[in-house]
């Protein structure tokens, strides 16, 4: 009987030792169910978005890019001949130019289901801040200009929080 005991004890000993030295995501599926919660966030984002916007993502193609004096946010139809695309993009970009004067940040939000960074200093600045509505050939665009440093950086944080939250692979830094 306590020869049984001490190789249970044993056993157990050892089997522990090993889970303690094991990789700790013992998951073979692991990386497949981080990828997939990645791909997760990045699809409910872009779920909000069509509710939010008001246009599908998969039929246009967002930039959010940076300037010195400040970036643009800026939306365009994939196809040139898409008209529905092209008006409810401009509609919304109508909107966004209209809240953000404001301080209305309400949009985005709703969009990432959290607060982007930028957008508290930027409410705070927003008589600092200006926000103007461009159409493009395929769109439109909210050109977003500011000469005060303290909303610049805000700008610049919010507009780089879009980039890496919709992986548009738009440059991080200011144009020059």
């Amino acid at each position: 009987m306590r020869t049984i005991l001490m190789a249970t004890l044993l056993t157990c000993a050892t089997v522990g030792t090993l889970v303690a030295q094991s990789d700790p995501n013992p998951c073979p599926l692991h990386a497949q169910h981080m990828a997939a919660a990645s791909h997760d966030h990045g699809t409910t984002v872009d779920q909000r978005g069509d509710a939010v916007m008001g246009f599908e993502h998969a039929r246009t193609t967002h930039h959010f890019l940076l300037a010195s004096d400040g970036g643009a946010i800026q939306v365009e139809a994939n196809d040139p001949k898409d008209a529905e695309s092209l008006a409810q993009i401009r509609g919304h970009l109508t909107q966004v130019a209209k809240a953000f004067s404001t301080g209305d940040f309400e949009m985005p939000q709703k969009v990432h289901d959290r607060t982007l960074a930028g957008i508290p200093e930027m409410s705070h600045f927003k008589d600092a801040i200006s926000y103007r509505y461009e159409e493009t050939e395929r769109g439109a665009r909210v050109r977003i200009t500011t000469t005060d440093p303290e909303a610049l950086k805000a700008v610049h944080e919010f507009l780089r929080d879009q980039i890496e939250d919709h992986k548009t692979g738009d440059p991080l830094t200011p144009a020059s």
